[in-house]
């Protein structure tokens, strides 16, 4: 039997750790949360184990931890319902009726089955002293997880590889060591556990730097999702792969990588590339209303909305060599002119809607073209020119293209609206109003999520589920969301569909001051554009992750925002009362520093909760153990302490310690005791006369006035000589 020690403790930390490892994909794959709490369960429960406490209380205290824990939670349920319901459930049990069972039933059995598990690995760790089962069974439920579910096992199979070995090379010598094959000596510890230490920790090293070979099979994920859900009913949705897609009315679900090339451009700087623009949202997506298509040719003036006369712009050009059978262009914002490459009496026509276009040959037939050259002007926006839109511009503006770019389905949730409003509070013009959404996806829970996309179901909307169920999803989620938002603030914006600036693969070998770039389907990406009457169409970037470089001048005063609030000269108002003198300045930031300070600490406790929780428990634990271990560990600080001290009134504060320190190692002194009989009885214990000699200064140095000088210095051997007997 291993004893309670160091070693044991390390066990059972190690232990604890491949049992947390079973709880970590729960909350990522099944409907279960606050797992938290069966962390602490967990802990609790190797605690009270290593501390030896007596089973009856074991039990007492972890029944009363789960009953705890299902009021803190289930607070709505009465005693006589949860009595009945009680009841009920253990029918169900054992009439195998598993859907029926409650919430709290099968929070009770999750606690039953973490409490068996826990005195299951004690008695492997204890008295078995082996753990390679349950160490195979933790890499072979990680793994498969990893391979058929969304959770990535990537730094679980390290912490399971590492404890897992450390476990059972620890294992081994104990079980060496209870055979008596050899002696258990802190010399032949230490031979065994650092070569096991470097042996892991070289395994790891290797395994995270050596090259690996590309997986051999695709991610299986994708396609059992897109299996299960051939019937359209389950809320997650079909998986397809990424990339530009002509069907945006019905958004949402999980899509595989694509790294299928769309194109390469030869251009000097990044763009984003536009495909074409919608209007109308659904609910569930995007549509585009009307069709209007206008005709022109190569080297014209292309009839879109292009940047106004009052912005300043620069003209640039870029040839694109595209490699997907399409008819239609890809194109920056701001295109002027388009040259074909081959000038065969190539056609082009205009969607006037979606500004989409499309390619034709001369008998107007669907031409895809292989590689053409394109002339754009890149707009740059002046700050003070941006915020001139307000609400008072929206009457100079036809009521038609108002009710086009703002409009809204019947049935949206208000909750929206009031969101985007309190989100924009205090700012007095449209531009303020998109950058403070814009920033809003920055500053909040969102994450940007391929895999674990939902789709919106029959009553869902799919922004309003995005915002305040899921706060989950890739680019799609985060445009619509904030055109949506400004659309319920009255702001004209429209749904942007294309590609970002794909990958720089080098230079351009026929003008070195040009960037070659290539854009997959990983590339294919959406984002929004919000109407300023006096700028016309400018860019924003919702997306968390992404930046599309718009270049903007600000004003001296007012610094560049990153997706951060704008502050712009408008809102900063000049002082209408007199200035406070210096004594009330001071006053006033003082008790404004303790209010942010106040407003800091409860935004951490809320966000890191959790781990302060986790973090006060080791803590705790490690105390417990440093305390219940002082014997070995205190008597190094006493003699490192009084090394040093040289005045003679430092003896009397020694003498006391060292009583102290006897009385912890088990020699305590009986109360009629003299100090004299105490010493002979230390003396025959140790086989020594240090104790009486030491006494009889100590004495001396009592009821003498004034002890001689250096006595403390004298003696200070004899004391040490006498800690370092408790030590062993």
């Amino acid at each position: 039997m291993i004893k309670r020690d160091l070693s044991t403790f390390l066990l059972y930390m190690f232990g604890f750790i491949l049992l947390w490892e079973w709880l970590r994909p729960i909350e990522q794959l099944t409907d279960t949360d606050h797992i938290e709490v069966f962390i602490l369960f967990l802990l609790f429960c190797f605690l009270t184990s290593f501390f030896r406490i007596r089973w009856i209380f074991q039990s007492i205290l972890k029944i009363l931890f789960i009953l705890f824990t299902l009021n803190l939670f289930y607070k709505n349920s009465s005693l006589h319902d949860w009595w009945r319901n009680l009841k009920d459930d253990i029918g169900f049990l054992f009439s195998r009726n598993w859907d029926n069972l409650s919430n709290e039933f099968r929070t009770i059995l999750f606690f039953i089955l973490l409490w068996m598990m826990v005195y299951l690995i004690q008695y492997w760790l204890l008295n078995r002293q082996r753990i390679f089962i349950f160490f195979f069974a933790t890499v072979l439920y990680i793994t498969v997880l990893d391979a058929f579910t969304p959770y990535n096992a990537k730094v679980a199979i390290v912490r399971t590889v590492i404890c897992g070995f450390a476990v059972m090379g620890m294992l081994t010598f104990y079980r060496f060591f209870t055979k008596g094959d050899m002696k258990k000596e802190h010399s032949f510890t230490r031979k065994w556990m650092i070569p096991l230490s470097i042996i892991i920790s070289l395994s790891v090293i290797i395994g995270f730097t050596a090259p690996k070979a590309a997986p051999i099979w695709p991610d299986p994920v994708p396609f059992f999702k897109s299996t299960s859900n051939k019937g359209g009913t389950s809320r997650q949705g079909s998986v397809s792969k990424v990339g530009y897609g002509e069907d945006d009315s019905h958004l949402g679900g999980p899509f595989i990588k694509d790294k299928s090339l769309v194109f390469k451009v030869v251009e000097k700087g990044k763009n984003y590339w536009k495909v074409e623009t919608k209007d109308i949202y659904t609910g569930k997506g995007w549509m585009a209303s009307g069709s209007t298509n206008i005709p022109f040719k190569g080297l014209e003036l292309i009839p879109v909305f292009g940047i106004p006369e009052n912005v300043d712009k620069t003209m640039k050009e870029a040839t694109l060599f595209l490699k997907i059978d399409k008819n239609y262009l890809i194109y920056p914002a701001g295109i002027q002119r388009i040259i074909p490459s081959s000038f065969n009496g190539e056609t082009f026509d205009i969607n006037t809607n979606t500004e989409k276009i499309y390619t034709f040959d001369k008998d107007h037939n669907p031409l895809p073209l292989d590689s053409y050259q394109i002339t754009y002007d890149v707009p740059k926006y002046k700050e003070a020119d941006l915020v001139k839109s307000t609400d008072a511009d929206r009457v100079k503006m036809s009521q038609e293209f108002i009710n086009r770019y703002t409009r809204l389905p019947v049935k949206l949730p208000l909750r929206i609206k009031e969101l985007a409003e309190n989100i924009t509070a205090g700012k007095n013009n449209w531009f303020d109003k998109a950058k403070a959404i814009e920033s809003y996806f920055d500053s909040n829970d969102f994450s940007y999520e391929q895999k674990n996309v939902a789709v919106p179901g029959t009553n869902d909307d799919y922004v309003d589920q995005f915002l305040f169920e899921t706060k989950r999803g890739y680019c799609d989620n985060f445009s619509s969301s904030m055109a949506v938002m400004l659309r319920t603030l009255g702001i004209p914006t429209r749904w942007v569909k294309g590609f970002n600036g794909g990958e720089f693969i080098g230079t351009s070998k026929g003008d070195m001051s040009k960037q070659l770039y290539q854009i997959t389907n990983n590339n294919a990406h959406s984002w929004v554009e919000v109407y300023l009457p006096n700028q016309g169409w400018v860019p924003f970037e919702p997306t968390k992750g992404f930046t599309n470089d718009v270049e903007i001048s600000y004003s001296v005063s007012n610094t560049p925002p990153s997706k951060s609030p704008t502050t712009t000269p408008n809102q900063i108002k000049k002082p209408q009362k007199p200035l406070q003198d210096d004594n009330q300045t001071t006053e006033t930031k003082k008790s404004f520093d303790v209010k942010i300070m106040w407003s800091n600490i409860k935004l951490f406790w809320i966000n890191k909760w959790k781990w302060v929780l986790v973090g006060l428990v080791i803590m705790g634990f490690v105390t417990a153990l440093l305390y219940r271990k002082r014997g070995r560990w205190f008597p190094y600080y006493l003699l490192l302490y009084y090394r040093y001290k040289k005045n003679d009134e430092n003896f009397g504060y020694a003498y006391l310690v060292l009583l102290k320190q006897l009385e912890r190692y088990g020699l305590k002194r009986k109360e009629d005791q003299t100090l004299r009989n105490y010493a002979l009885y230390i003396d025959s214990f140790f086989s020594t006369r240090k104790m009486t000699l030491l006494t009889a200064r100590y004495e001396q140095f009592l009821y003498k006035d004034c002890a001689e000088n250096g006595s403390w210095i004298e003696v200070r051997e004899l004391w040490e000589n006498l800690i370092k007997k408790t030590i062993a």
